[in-house]
């Protein structure tokens, strides 16, 4: 329930309370009765302390000392060496058995002192999975659901003050958890694409059952905080309803506070940057708001948007449970930004369906950015520092959107905190993933509890723009043929079919929504289009596989392949040879260690990588096997051409009002949850790969871009040269093209296609074809290399280089001066590179870790210092050069 109310002043409307239960309060499985003694403050004890585990059922098995907490059992068991880390080598084949048995946790902690009347709550942040639990010998609650919290009234269990109290948990076995419910539930066509289908019937996280980028690791124990709460009376949730105005000029803030117990008066205060910028003190209890509105709002915006800044304003939202006699008993804070989101879905001018984008604070937003995958198998292991890395390298990657892939968990506050501060927009999924999901009761009850808590738990990030009920569920039904009539609109039917997944997430998943969050997007699916078959590129958001997977598309081909908006697509690199030496047993002298080995394939999940691999490679350049590192070159080359091609060409599409094509590209993927060869940009230890570098490049604000088309009346190409500009305001740039022959260095031509031109806001300019001989050039074989350079003010803005496809076919000159330069400039340090004829795909590379590059794999051609930006770098420091000039 939201209470809006009239305003009577410019800051502070009004405030009211009202004894309505929030929605989250109705899922809440405590009471508490009215007491009149004197309260006092919540105390919370963090249970952390004295942990053990061991295997259950087993009288041999000893308790030892976990390794940390909260934790996961393969941590603690390979803490103790009694299990090999499943990242190197084949050792996840050794650690199976871990994922096949029972484990048990405990722990003893001392009983706090209490007032009378005072609850004793054990409140368990997340369990995995399948658990029961027991305080002094007494079993007092169970939990079968990963992603949700369990809270405990343990007040009649727990001891006298100063006595000690044994906790124990018991997690029976995930895997065989769900084989028990698969065969209990043979009316259900149990469908899935990766791991097992019995993961379906586990609310755990469904890449523990692997995934065609990692490996099978069923992980158990209590793997977020427990905490023991005294109190009696506690702020039990704070959340806001933000309304920003259509003018901008002001934001109406309705913040709540659900209360348990008896409260009395609920202070709010709103702050921004420590400054108070409102305060209101409300009486009442049960639920009480207060209404807020802020003049001339400091607004959250995207990257690249709002005043370009990388830390985006924030407000914080505190309650103060305030008792009868002034004494604070409970406070809660959450920090919010102002932020008007929309997702566009309108009827286009000169081309089918509708568009699919954001559109945040009035602002059409093109999103570029990567899909998320966990970060870990271990999750407690992954810091906030290291949440915090990753989303770096997202800004410092000029991306502005990040989608939590719904086959992992609902993140970490940190990964969400990062993208508030840091203005990375969030597509959030539920977590369903490639398969046909049970929909019995007992599973439908658990959901709509999961969804709840998890849009409770997260609704107040700004950075969430969007919410999707699952990954590709859609696409199974399509591919098994199972029955989904969209015009049907009656939930109830939906259950008799043999899809009934769709309840989920067109009933109980949207009504979560609708009740918890209800001014943010809720999409059914991803892919999804409205009833309309997943693979369509004219509505909604698609999964663009035809390149890698499906038809196996030629990634040049990719302007055929787009979508109005693209939510998934990639292409296969292997990762860095440091990262390949750390997970072979013996690194730098492991027999192993070649691209073709038994070792290197396992570290591989994809099925036929092989095969696609050596498809791409084969089509577009030659490449060598040995040395190893040589190959790892050419795939992540490779890698960053198709990316590189996938960004350019659908970002040309974004045209302006209601020609917005293509709303937006998000790679598959930023990271990964182990050491291994798969999509994703940057691997599992944060280190770039190429292509991250050249999706830096095509997201960069300004840029000018050509293609090369077959001409009609001649067997020379046109050269069609396009600038997009992302930015709120016009600028006029000039632009021109240079052609040059790729042995000699030669320059062939130049040609100046626009002088003071402008370039509207937020959309792509076309500028004037080039035929080739329109320029003086007679034979393609001639003109290898072509340049287009944007420049405003008489200072480059923007270069690109394009060469003829497909690589193969090209004989690379030998550079015979190739410079590579330290500098240091008052802007910072940096690499600087030419070469006097032109040279693909210069990468710098470098021994020593501590040397960051801001971007590398760069085309030269002759007459240009190409400056790359470094940190780190010691005038001692030694580079290293590849290209394709240099391999053959």
């Amino acid at each position: 329930m939201v209470q809006r109310l009239p305003p009577t002043s410019t800051t502070v409307i009004t405030a009211s309370s009202y004894t309505s239960s929030s929605p989250l309060s109705q899922h809440h499985p405590l009471t508490c009765e009215r007491d009149t003694v004197t309260m006092g403050p919540r105390t919370v004890v963090s249970v952390d302390q004295n942990w053990q585990f061991k295997q259950g059922g087993r009288d041999d098995s000893e308790y030892r000392a976990v390794a940390r907490f909260p934790t996961m059992v393969h941590l603690d068991l390979m803490h103790h060496g009694l299990i090999p880390d499943p990242n190197i080598g084949k050792n996840e084949l050794q650690v199976q058995w871990v994922g096949e048995t029972d484990w048990v946790y405990r722990t003893t902690f001392s009983s706090p002192r209490t007032s009378k009347g005072d609850k004793a709550i054990l409140a368990f942040d997340g369990l995995d999975t399948i658990a029961d639990i027991f305080l002094n010998g007494e079993h007092v609650g169970s939990s079968d659901n990963m992603f949700v919290a369990t809270r405990l009234d343990v007040t009649r269990s727990i001891k006298p003050v100063g006595e000690t109290n044994e906790l124990v948990i018991k997690f029976a076995c995930a895997f065989k958890h769900g084989e028990e419910l698969e065969k209990k539930h043979p009316e259900h066509k149990w469908r899935c694409w990766n791991g097992v289908p019995s993961r379906m019937a586990v609310r755990k996280a469904q890449y523990h059952w692997g995934w065609d980028w990692g490996p099978m690791l069923m992980t158990a124990g209590p793997w977020r905080p427990v905490n023991l709460e005294i109190y009696h009376t506690r702020i039990a949730d704070l959340y806001t309803d933000v309304k920003v105005e259509d003018s901008l000029r002001s934001a109406e803030v309705v913040a709540h506070a659900s209360i348990e117990g008896n409260g009395s008066n609920v202070r709010f205060d709103v702050f921004l940057d420590k400054e108070k910028v409102a305060s209101e003190t409300v009486e009442g209890s049960g639920h009480v708001a207060a209404t807020f509105v802020i003049q001339n709002p400091k607004l959250w915006y995207p990257r690249q948007h709002g005043d370009g800044g990388r830390k985006q304003p924030l407000y914080n939202v505190k309650a103060t449970l305030v008792g009868g006699g002034g004494e604070e008993l409970d406070t809660m804070s959450k920090r919010i930004g102002l932020r008007k989101v929309e997702v566009v879905q309108r009827e286009l001018i000169g081309a089918e369906g509708t568009s699919f984008f954001f559109k945040v604070n009035n602002v059409p937003v093109f999103a570029g950015g990567s899909n998320w995958i966990p970060a870990d198998n271990f999750i407690p292991r992954i810091s906030k520092d290291r949440y915090y890395d990753w989303v770096r390298l997202l800004v410092e990657g000029e991306q502005n959107i990040l989608r939590v892939w719904g086959g992992g968990i609902y993140e970490e506050q940190a990964l969400y905190d990062a993208c508030d501060e840091m203005g990375i927009m969030v597509w959030q999924d539920f977590m369903f993933g490639c398969g046909n999901y049970p929909c019995y009761k007992e599973i439908r009850e658990s959901i709509d509890k999961e969804a709840r808590y998890n849009v409770a738990r997260l609704r107040h990030h700004p950075s969430i723009v969007i919410w999707a009920g699952n990954n590709e569920d859609y696409s199974v039904a399509e591919s098994e043929q199972l029955t989904y009539n969209y015009e049907d609109k009656d939930p109830q039917s939906w259950l008799k079919t043999d899809f009934p997944a769709r309840y989920i997430y067109e009933h109980i998943l949207a009504e979560a929504c609708k009740d918890l969050c209800p001014s943010t997007f809720y999409h059914p699916g991803s892919p999804w289009g409205a009833g309309k078959n997943t693979a369509d590129l004219t509505v909604g958001d698609v999964h663009q596989w035809n390149v890698w997977h499906g038809q196996q598309e030629k990634y040049q081909d990719f302007a055929k392949l787009m979508g109005r908006f693209v939510s998934e697509f990639g292409m296969e690199a292997f990762p860095s040879i440091k990262t390949i030496d750390g997970f072979l047993p013996k690194g730098k002298d492991d027999p192993d260690r070649y691209p073709q080995s038994s070792t290197i394939d396992f570290h591989n999940k994809a099925t036929g990588h092989e095969r696609r691999l050596a498809l791409y490679l084969v089509e577009n350049m030659r490449y060598k096997f040995d040395p190893i590192e040589d190959y790892i070159y050419c795939t992540q080359l490779m890698q960053a051409e198709c990316l590189s091609a996938a960004y350019r060409l659908w970002r040309r599409e974004w045209r302006g009002d209601n020609r917005e094509y293509c709303g937006g590209a998000i790679v598959w993927q930023i990271n990964d949850c182990w050491p291994v060869t798969s999509w994703s940009i940057c691997d599992y230890h944060l280190r770039p790969k190429h292509a991250y570098f050249a999706i830096r490049r095509e997201m960069w604000p300004l840029v000018a871009r050509l293609e090369r088309r077959a001409a009609d009346s001649s067997e020379l190409p046109k050269v069609h040269v396009w600038a997009s500009n992302l930015t709120q305001a016009e600028t006029k740039v000039d632009c021109v093209v240079k052609f040059w022959n790729i042995e000699t260095g030669e320059e062939l031509a130049s040609k100046t296609v626009a002088q003071s031109q402008v370039l509207k806001a937020n959309q792509t300019t076309d500028f004037d074809s080039l035929g080739l001989t329109d320029v003086g050039i007679q034979a393609e074989n001639d003109i290898v290399v072509i340049g287009v350079f944007l420049s405003q003010n008489g200072e480059q803005i923007s270069r690109y280089i394009d060469w003829p496809q497909p690589l193969k076919y090209l004989h690379f000159a030998k550079p015979k001066e190739l410079k590579v330069e330290l500098a240091e400039e008052s802007s910072g340090q940096f690499v600087i590179v030419s070469a006097d004829v032109p040279v693909k795909g210069l990468a710098i590379e470098c021994e020593d870790d501590s040397v960051k590059f801001r971007d590398n794999l760069v085309d030269l051609v002759p007459g240009e210092k190409v400056k790359i930006p470094i940190e780190g770098a010691k005038k001692e420091t030694a580079f290293t050069t590849r290209s394709l000039n240099g391999l053959f």
